[in-house]
């Protein structure tokens, strides 16, 4: 067992609780527990881990209203990507006071949510300019420097902040001098972060107030990642001592190491077939992966993180964003011992019209759509016309909330909990006058129970309508199936041979369900569809595909 802990009076304080018996390797699975004590009289928020976060658009989760928050017990950690906050100065979060500023200002609740501050988009793989040596490229009007960084971070003062690296977003593959300048300038840029503030003569303070988060640079070189990570572990002296005293390295202001796969996947790509793939195609990754990412197998990521984490302390966080599917998940926690991911694919999967549909660990729930395939898809594409008389509930692998209070035998499906599957009547009535409390006396309040789940068909016509509700729908859905699946990954690893039971329920896993996701391909084809449905243009497209697809006379539009 071990724990490690910050403490940060006057800031929350994060500790880390890695239980047995997951696992005696460092990189083997593991079980753990994330606990943020705020400096208040306020509960502790405690997620367990592997768990994941959730991603943002300016802060926002997509499709989703503060009261979706409310609802949906699965967004525990949040991801703030700073960068779209920098076309304004001083960004406009900076301008919220208080001691939460950032769940203040985005309605995130301080009792259940922990909020991460990022520089930069961890999903976006676009082309940037090089950054310099004070200066970080965004995309965005304008960049950030590693001063203006700390003060934004100590105006905002989110729960754990990722320290700035230059990871660099020109076409790969990049020189061994650029390589160089990468791990001096992240490891400078972090001193920074960590230089003591400034106390009053009366003032018990701690100089370090912030859970810092640092990325593990390093491209694909074995070496550079290696380097880096000893250096963080190497005892400083003279100016740079001085600089974080009373540090004594820079590891010991660290609270955990974050992987962004995206500069990871675009280097090997370049390795591996730089001639043939066309620039777009490589830094292109605004919102799903290409072809030729996907093409990256998780093994040649591995001895990447291993590189990076064989000489640091295994009882800190370790994050990976940008994850593309179930089964890396289950590889990255089996074979290097991830923590935390981001939900960015199964958000993704929300925009496109895809209801997640799969557990973990295995258990025979009957036929699924397998659409002439082999394995079982993921999930549902509701965009496809199948569905638009299909009257069952969004996944098969779960109960909805109505129909398990009914069930008289016992029942191997848990409960999907979402606003989709397990809608619940609002706690109140609203009242627009004095009349309406008349009809609603406070003093009558009737058990609340669960409302029919939504169905597939409703889900296709409001997919087909362009109605936002689709979307809201479904990123709850999916936000909640992932994090059933991380909580079966936690019961299994709970087990007294938990390792070992683990392993073979991944195989399972792996031979249970489509890893190529071709759900998500068709469902972005039928989204693109949709889309061009309307708009200018339109009668012009459907005279050319009557013309294709009819064999006797077209119908003149």
């Amino acid at each position: 067992m071990a724990d490690v802990s910050t403490t940060h009076p006057g800031f929350s304080t994060l500790s880390f609780h890695l239980s047995c018996p997951a696992s005696a390797s460092p990189f083997g699975p593991r079980l753990g527990r994330a606990s943020l004590k705020r400096n208040n009289d306020s509960p502790a928020v405690e997620i367990d881990t592997p768990g994941f976060l959730t991603t943002t658009s300016r802060g926002v989760i997509p499709h989703l209203s503060r009261d979706h928050h409310r609802f949906t017990e699965a967004i525990r950690w949040v991801l703030i990507p700073f960068e779209t906050f920098l076309e304004r100065l001083p960004p406009v979060p900076t301008l919220q006071g208080g001691s939460t500023p950032l769940h203040k200002f985005f309605g995130y609740s301080p009792l259940q949510n922990i909020v991460i501050m990022s520089a930069r988009d961890p999903f976006d793989g676009r082309e940037l300019p090089p950054n310099g040596n004070d200066h970080i490229s965004s995309y965005s009007m304008r960049g950030v420097t590693p001063s203006a960084w700390r003060s934004y971070v100590f105006a905002c003062r989110p729960d754990i902040v990722i320290a700035l690296s230059d990871t660099p977003f020109t076409k790969p593959p990049h020189s061994q001098k650029r390589l160089t300048k990468s791990l001096e300038r992240s490891t400078s840029w972090l001193s920074n972060l960590l230089r003591p503030i400034e106390l009053d003569d009366d003032s018990n303070s701690n100089p370090h107030p912030l859970n810092i988060f640092v990325h593990m640079v390093g491209g694909t070189d074995l070496a550079a990642r290696r380097i880096f990570s000893e250096g963080l572990l190497e005892t400083l002296r003279d100016n740079e001592a001085e600089a974080i005293k009373p540090l004594k390295r820079l590891d010991d202001g660290v609270t955990g190491y974050v992987f962004d796969l995206v500069p990871l996947r675009l280097s090997l790509v370049a390795e591996i077939d730089s001639a043939n793939i066309s620039s777009p195609d490589i830094l292109d990754t605004t919102t799903v992966p290409t072809a030729a990412q996907m093409s990256v197998d998780t093994s040649a990521l591995i001895p990447l993180m291993k590189a990076s984490l064989n000489s640091l302390p295994t009882q800190k966080i370790r994050l990976v964003n940008s994850a593309i599917s179930p089964h890396e998940i289950l590889r990255l926690v089996r074979d290097v011992g991830i923590d935390v991911f981001d939900a960015h694919w199964a958000q993704r999967a929300a925009d496109i019209g895809v209801a997640l549909d799969f557990r973990f660990p295995i258990v025979d729930t009957g036929p699924n759509n397998q659409t002439h395939r082999t394995k079982k898809d993921l999930g549902h594409n509701l965009y496809d016309q199948v569905y638009a008389h299909d009257f069952k509930r969004l996944a098969d692998c779960f109960m909805d909330g109505a129909s398990s209070l009914g069930q008289d035998s016992p029942c191997n499906r848990p409960v999907c909990p979402c606003a989709a599957c397990s809608p619940l009547p609002p706690c109140q009535h609203i009242s627009h006058s004095s009349i309406d409390s008349e009809s609603y006396p406070e003093s009558v309040h009737a058990p609340r129970q669960f409302l029919p789940p939504f169905r597939r068909a409703y889900l296709h016509h409001l997919l087909h309508t362009h109605e936002m509700s689709s979307h809201s729908l479904l990123a709850m859905h999916n936000l909640s199936v992932l994090d059933a699946f991380l909580s079966g990954v936690r019961t299994v690893l709970a087990h007294p041979n938990g390792t070992a039971v683990f392993t073979t329920e991944v195989d399972k896993f792996v031979e249970e369900y489509d890893e190529e996701m071709k759900v998500f391909e068709d469902a972005r084809k039928s989204w693109t569809e949709v889309e061009r449905a309307r708009g200018k243009g339109r009668l012009a497209r459907e005279k050319d595909k009557q013309a294709e697809s009819t064999l006797g006379t077209a119908v003149e539009l």
